[in-house]
């Protein structure tokens, strides 16, 4: 795993201190023994899922002792308030970043660049990931409301950005249920995009295999979603 950029990063951790969620004998230690920390964090609730992180494994991951980590983290569960904080600034200012920048773009462009460029990051924030994965998918209520909902109402309002500004340029049926399109584009785009993050729902959703790969099955859904919510083409001029 590798952190994203360590500028982006520490002002989360200093913010994380002023909360009490880290000490500040975490925030001084060098990046390089921060990232095996955050490492270990997130291979534990890989391999256990986000409620099974262990104090002790997470220590052993990361080489170094319990009384250590302790110092890092008041307990458990600020070991995984932390976690959880990380996970949610990191996501939420990366859709964030890029809202305005795919809004402007000509819907279809639009549309595939969020579902490109979504897996694209996932793919290199891998750990980040199948952190959130793992939370999303595994339904235990008290991540949803510190975790899963922040970062997928915030994947929501890019949908609604897209989506509004072609709107704004004409490229929306005018009889669109607006609300509720982009509620149900922010459903099926996650499930394209996550069967082909996820080995194991892709064996139940299915989104490619054989011959369709992951670039045809993200084209596709792109050209059926336009199909469904796309103002038809302007007549000829005689």
């Amino acid at each position: 795993m590798t952190l994203p950029d360590f500028d982006f990063i520490l002002p989360l951790i200093l913010d994380m201190e002023r909360q009490g969620i880290v000490t500040r004998r975490f925030r001084r230690l060098d990046p390089e023994r921060q990232q095996a920390i955050v490492a270990a964090i997130y291979a534990e609730a890989e391999a256990h899922g986000v409620s099974g992180i262990n104090v002790k494994a997470v220590a052993r991951r990361a080489g170094i002792a319990v009384g250590s980590l302790y110092q890092y983290f008041n307990d458990r569960d600020g070991l995984l308030s932390f976690a959880l904080h990380l996970t949610v600034q990191v996501a939420t200012g990366t859709f964030r970043g890029y809202r305005r920048e795919l809004a402007a773009l000509p819907l279809r462009q639009a549309l595939l660049a969020y579902l490109e460029g979504g897996l694209e990051w996932s793919r290199q924030e891998a750990s980040f990931a199948a952190f959130f994965a793992r939370a999303a998918y595994q339904g235990d209520p008290g991540l949803a409301p510190s975790l899963v909902r922040p970062v997928a109402d915030e994947m929501r309002a890019m949908v609604t950005a897209i989506l509004d500004s072609a709107r704004e340029r004409g490229e929306l049926r005018p009889d669109l249920d607006h609300e509720a399109a982009g509620r149900l584009v922010h459903a099926m785009l996650i499930a394209v995009a996550d069967p082909l993050l996820l080995p194991y729902l892709n064996d139940y959703f299915q989104v490619s295999g054989g011959a369709v790969t992951p670039e045809r099955a993200i084209t596709a859904a792109v050209d059926l979603l336009l199909n469904g919510i796309a103002a038809p083409p302007a007549a000829p001029k005689e």
